[in-house]
């Protein structure tokens, strides 16, 4: 059976190399978040500012994995 994951959002406050970002949880936890596959085949860019979805493991829960963007509510699209 495959491991059960705590899903959380959380706003991206800090972008490093490679695809990871610091993201602080509404919870206000700070966890380092990486890009999931299906984000980055699709070339979807996150910047500092938006808020994410991520999922965070039961044995290490410092680290997490960014599976959804969130669209800003200021565009016009």
């Amino acid at each position: 059976m495959k491991e059960q994951k705590w899903i959380h959002e959380g706003l991206i406050t800090e972008s490093f190399p490679n695809g990871m970002f610091r993201v602080r949880l509404d919870n206000g936890n700070m966890i380092l978040g990486y890009i999931s596959g299906k984000i980055r085949r699709s070339f979807i860019r996150i910047l500092p500012g938006e808020r994410v979805k991520i999922e965070v493991s039961h044995y290490d829960s410092t680290k997490g994995r960014i599976i959804y963007r969130f669209p800003n509510e200021d565009s016009n699209d």
